[in-house]
């Protein structure tokens, strides 16, 4: 009696759930990298940027901006998951790319790189809606695990920077007028002259810096100035 032959067995056939393009992520399988667009204005350095993300098997560049403005154009174009943008750009700035961005889309993911640290720099880009801030001295790995998580919709804000963001926030907001007062004042002009340069009352120059003191907390104008400047309020 001839017994049937037993079937050969097969390894089982392994389906590779991504097309081709797409990437691995480490200890996980992903549908596709995190589409980052640069905005910085130093070739070198967003050349720098976007050949260690490359490197990352989960995220991609996918455009490169020089300006807020053209930031701004390049996001409609490509639609990218996370921003990094530094905030002095020729052009529109970072902070007013920002604003223009979280208005058209309140749930785009930016995050800051940048040389500035101070409370002032902080706050007005927390303010217009940034996610993330990062200094340009950070180690790759933070830079990567911060775009993870701004990616995945949580804040990411470093101990350093968050004291003192918390800081700025204790102080009280200066208005328009009174931070072009501040900027006059740094830069040594009397009362008059102030008044004179924005078509002001002297006296009304006197309670804006009456104004200014009290929110700083100070009592002369250089403990002002000095004060602005740590805040990075105004460049001296």
């Amino acid at each position: 009696m001839n017994r049937p032959k037993k079937k050969k067995k097969t390894a089982p056939t392994i389906l590779e759930p991504y097309s081709s393009g797409r990437k691995r992520e480490r200890g996980s399988l992903r549908a596709d990298p995190i589409r980052v667009l640069l905005a910085e204005d130093h070739i070198i350095v967003r050349d720098g940027l976007a050949a260690i993300i490359n490197q990352e098997d989960d995220m991609t560049v996918v455009a490169e901006a020089g300006e807020g403005g053209e930031a701004v154009e390049l996001w409609k174009r490509h639609q990218p998951d996370v921003i990094l943008m530094d905030l002095r750009m020729p052009g529109l700035s970072g902070v007013n790319a920002i604003y223009e961005l979280h208005e058209a889309d309140p749930g785009v993911r930016i995050i800051v790189l940048t040389t500035f640290d101070g409370d002032e720099d902080i706050y007005r880009a927390i303010r217009a809606g940034a996610k993330g801030y990062l200094l340009k001295d950070v180690k790759r790995e933070e830079l990567f695990r911060c775009i993870r998580e701004v990616y995945a919709g949580k804040f990411f804000i470093p101990p350093s920077v968050a004291t003192k963001l918390a800081g700025r926030q204790s102080v009280e907001d200066l208005t328009p007028r009174e931070l072009e007062v501040l900027r006059l004042l740094a830069e040594g002009k009397p009362n008059k002259l102030i008044a004179s340069a924005l078509s002001i009352a002297e006296v009304t120059v006197k309670s804006h810096v009456r104004a200014i003191f009290t929110k700083l907390n100070v009592l002369s104008r250089t403990e002002a100035i000095a004060a602005a400047s740590r805040s990075g309020l105004i460049r001296i």
